[in-house]
Parts: C-alpha cells; sequence; structure tokens
C-alpha cells in the first residue's frame, strides 16, 4: 500500500481495530456523556408552527467573538429567525468570567426566553447562569457545561464538536505532511478545559498508536497564547531538526509561524484548528502551514438554537450534541471554508486559492 494511501486510512483503522497500545480515547461531554449526532435533532413542522406563534425571543451571551464563534452564531441567528424567535441581544466578554456574568445580567433586563452561551469558567458558572436559570430561561452551552447544573433541568443540551475526530485528523493530516516518519513537536493548551484537552489527547494517541517512525520529542505546555513565540523558540532551540509541531488552535498558530519566519525555517510543516485567514493564506502559498482542521461551526449554532426551541416544547434533548470535523488544505480550502462557516472565505483567501 502506498504511503499516502496508508496514512489516508488510519481513521478508520483507529476506530475499527483500535490499534491497540493504549486504549482508544473517545469524546465525550463535559459530565462524561457518550456523544449523540446533532444532525438527529430534528423539529417537526407542527413543532416549528407552535414555536413560531410562541412570542419567544433569544440572547446570545459570548465568551467572545472571532472568526469561529461569528460562525456559530450566525447558525443560532439564522435558525432562530427560521423558528420565528427574536434575537434581542449578542454580548462579547472578551474571555472575561466577570465580564460574561455582567453580561448575563444584562441581557436578563430583555427578559429572554432562551440564552445560548459558552461558559468561560464551568466551575464559577453557576453564579453567572444562576439568575437566568432561576428564571426559567432555556439555556442551551455550547463546548462547556456549568458544575453544578443537572441536564434537562437547569439547561437544555450542550453542543460541541467530535473532539476525538479532530485530534486524530490533526494527527493524520501530520503524518501526510511528513511522509509518514520524523520528529514533531507537541504543543498543547495546559488548562483544565475539556474542548483542548481531548483534542490535543487525541492528536498524541494517534501519533503514537498509528505512527510508529514519528516520534513526539519535545512536549509544551500553553497557557496563554501570547506566549506561543516562546514556546516555540524553546522547543526549536532544543530539537532544530523537527519536521512538524501541532498547536491546538490557529493563534498560537501563528506565533509558531513568526518564529519560523524569522529562522527562514520553510520545511517545518505545522498543523492547527479553527480557520484562520493568516494560517490559511500561509498554507495556499505552500508555507508552513499543511492543514487546518475545523468543525462545522456554522451547524453548531444551528444545533444550539434548535435544541433551545424543542427545550420549550419539553421534548427530551440529548445532553451533548456534535458536529463533524473536516480537515481543510490547500486543495479544498474553498469548499471546506463553506462546510465549517457556511460563508465564502475572505477574499484574500479566494484570490490565493485560484
Amino acid at each position: 500500500m502506498k504511503l499516502k494511501a496508508l496514512i489516508a486510512a488510519v481513521p478508520l483503522l483507529a476506530v475499527t481495530t483500535a490499534m491497540a497500545f493504549a486504549e482508544q480515547p473517545a469524546t465525550v461531554g463535559p459530565n462524561g456523556e457518550a456523544p449523540t449526532p446533532a444532525a438527529s435533532l430534528t423539529l417537526s413542522d407542527a413543532d416549528i408552527e407552535t414555536i413560531k406563534s410562541g412570542g419567544h425571543t433569544a440572547a446570545l451571551v459570548w465568551h467572545e467573538l472571532y472568526d469561529w464563534s461569528n460562525a456559530v452564531a450566525q447558525g443560532a441567528k439564522d435558525e432562530f429567525a427560521r423558528l420565528g424567535i427574536e434575537v434581542v441581544a449578542e454580548t462579547d466578554a472578551g474571555f472575561d468570567t466577570a465580564r460574561q456574568k455582567a453580561d448575563v445580567e444584562t441581557v436578563m433586563a430583555r427578559n429572554p426566553s432562551i440564552i445560548v452561551s459558552l461558559p468561560i469558567d464551568p466551575p464559577t458558572a453557576k453564579s453567572v447562569y444562576g439568575v437566568a436559570r432561576d428564571a426559567g430561561v432555556e439555556l442551551v452551552f455550547i463546548d462547556n457545561a456549568v458544575q453544578g447544573f443537572t441536564h434537562g433541568e437547569d439547561y437544555t443540551t450542550v453542543v460541541s464538536a467530535d473532539l476525538f475526530q479532530i485530534g486524530n485528523k490533526a494527527a493524520v493530516a501530520l503524518a501526510e505532511a511528513i511522509g509518514g516518519k520524523g520528529k514533531v513537536g507537541y504543543m498543547f493548551h495546559d488548562a483544565d478545559f475539556p474542548v483542548t484537552n481531548q483534542r490535543d489527547g487525541a492528536f498524541k494517541w494517534t501519533i503514537e498508536n498509528a505512527y510508529p517512525e514519528i516520534e513526539i520529542v519535545i512536549e509544551s505546555g500553553m497557557t496563554d497564547p501570547a506566549n506561543a513565540e516562546d514556546i516555540a523558540s524553546a522547543m526549536l532551540s532544543r530539537n532544530p531538526d523537527l519536521d512538524g509541531i501541532y498547536t491546538p488552535w490557529a493563534e498560537p498558530a501563528l506565533g509558531v509561524l513568526s518564529v519560523l519566519r524569522q529562522q527562514s525555517n520553510d520545511r517545518t510543516k505545522v498543523v492547527t484548528i479553527d480557520l484562520n485567514e493568516p494560517a490559511a493564506l500561509d498554507m495556499l502559498k505552500g508555507g508552513n502551514i499543511a492543514a487546518i482542521i475545523a468543525d462545522e461551526a456554522y451547524q453548531i449554532g444551528v444545533t444550539a438554537a434548535r435544541a433551545a426551541a424543542a427545550g420549550l416544547l419539553d421534548k427530551t434533548v440529548e445532553p451533548f450534541l456534535v458536529v463533524d470535523a473536516l480537515s481543510v488544505g490547500s486543495d479544498n480550502v474553498v469548499d471546506g471554508w463553506m462546510q465549517s462557516m457556511n460563508r465564502q472565505p475572505p477574499e484574500s483567501v479566494r484570490a490565493a486559492a485560484q
């Protein structure tokens, strides 16, 4: 079997045989819930008519707004519009827990029927969302649940992506980029954040169990993306012959790119997560970025809005709904952007892709 074909077969092989030296991890929700495909959640025509006649409103309380969360927000807005639910407020906490608490208190003055939000700090989030829960607001969370809240009583569901699939695809993409063998650096999110923790773990597991000729020679934890350049510099100082580097999302990947450019290093390949214009441009121009792994961000928003409507109808909603992931390379960046974000990529990316 040719190397490229072997690498392409890895995700299926991982699922069917577990390729086991160690047990394959599986995507689970914030409280260990099994995932349920987001596409399984549907509303009948009668359900939609009932919702439309209810005069419901929604508020979107975001952790911060950037490419990914904007796509999630747009998916929620479009689905709410289809269901006749007015979005009366949208906030951006700038990834500040205190500000997110203030945002919830502010939007509660609008008496929303629904709040869709990504909790920044699950251990303390009970104090953030308690006022909405106590007022009977239908709460749907993205990625994180609130510690101390009970599914079906305090909140409707959590919507996220298939996290193992994301990390697995990142490993496959990096392995393909370096020819299935070599030395790689593993930059992981060194924080208690289930989404990134599971993605990072899936990458590491796949490399260690599927690619015997690839060695993770250095592991570096990152808590603040602003430190990514320093981390990358240290990685490359100790291992100047790195064939590849994994980064947990696009912002730290840009820091790694900066260091590689400063060193005139056009050989070390980088794989990261979440679509980003500078990273995509580097990839399209034959730079260090080999692939970007993305989830169906727009569909996360659609599912969150739909789940909130189902909750208003007292329908049972599974506790952890997930969308699929996709690997975006230079040959499918425009289609991948559409599948993930439900919009065209920036003009600069479209021009570079032609």
